[in-house]
């Protein structure tokens, strides 16, 4: 079975991981310039540096169906650059899982393949998608949803270690990100971990910068622009989310479950 992910941002990784280790072979899209933010756990970074690890799965950019096909045969997950998902048409995957996240359909179709999913809120179930996954952190994590959409987009991130918004670093202003401390790093309530044309991005609370931006990114004011984890493990910053795992699961079982493969066992 081949599986086309749109997006390869820290949460589409995630449910990448899940399929790939369910002996699923996987394909991923991304943009030509990706804004993860979690970048020490997104395959999206395999097209800025042409190769990206996470966890033990690696990932290879390639730049055609054909380039994506050579690197499926040799055991790695493709990443095209290729935002409009181009190659759908010529790999034909038998799913195309849009987990862009942009809170919106940015053109997935429930023609593209035999199965078609979509990641969060912007999908409806039985109109541009066969099935949604949920996204809000809470008791519907993960779950599929047959027909209707996932919860709608609150603005509010959820929680983790009892913190929300305040765990979330956005740009100062308009202009390119100067990033100033690494991912991993300790931080405490007003340091600097970046800068916007001279303008500083100070941290929000104590904790562990799991994620920001790469420098010389454009950014706008109020781009999100960093991650802070209040539970102060430097260890999960290498690994994939229990949210991108649970809607890993998720996404695994509509597949499953919309193939047939399921009912068969």
């Amino acid at each position: 079975m081949l599986v086309l992910i749109r997006g390869a941002g820290d949460l589409a990784s995630g449910i990448a991981l899940r399929l790939w280790r369910a002996h699923i072979q996987v394909v991923m899209t991304d943009v030509e310039r990706p804004t993860a933010i979690r970048r020490t756990v997104c395959f999206s970074q395999a097209v800025v540096y042409g190769e990206a690890t996470v966890e033990d799965v690696t990932a290879r950019l390639a730049h055609d169906a054909n380039e994506a096909r050579t690197v499926l045969a040799q055991g790695w997950i493709p990443v095209l650059a290729d935002p409009e998902g181009t190659c759908i048409a010529q790999l034909k995957p038998d799913a195309v899982v849009d987990a862009i996240l942009a809170k919106r359909n940015l053109g997935t179709e429930i023609t593209m393949a035999p199965i078609v999913i979509g990641v969060g809120p912007g999908f409806t179930a039985g109109v541009d998608c066969h099935a949604v996954v949920e996204t809000m952190r809470g008791h519907t994590l993960g779950r599929v949803i047959r027909q209707g959409s996932a919860i709608p987009n609150t603005g509010i991130p959820g929680l983790i270690g009892g913190f929300a918004g305040e765990r979330v670093l956005r740009a100062p202003a308009d202009g390119v990100f100067h990033q100033l401390l690494e991912i991993g790093t300790a931080v405490k309530v007003g340091d600097v971990a970046a800068t916007v044309d001279g303008v500083p991005m100070v941290c929000t609370l104590d904790g562990v910068l799991r994620g920001i931006l790469a420098d010389g990114t454009p950014v706008f004011k109020g781009m999100k622009a960093g991650d802070i984890d209040p539970r102060c493990k430097v260890e999960h910053c290498y690994t994939a989310s229990d949210k991108a795992l649970a809607v890993g699961g998720g996404v695994l079982e509509a597949i499953l479950s919309l193939s047939g493969v399921l009912e068969e066992a």
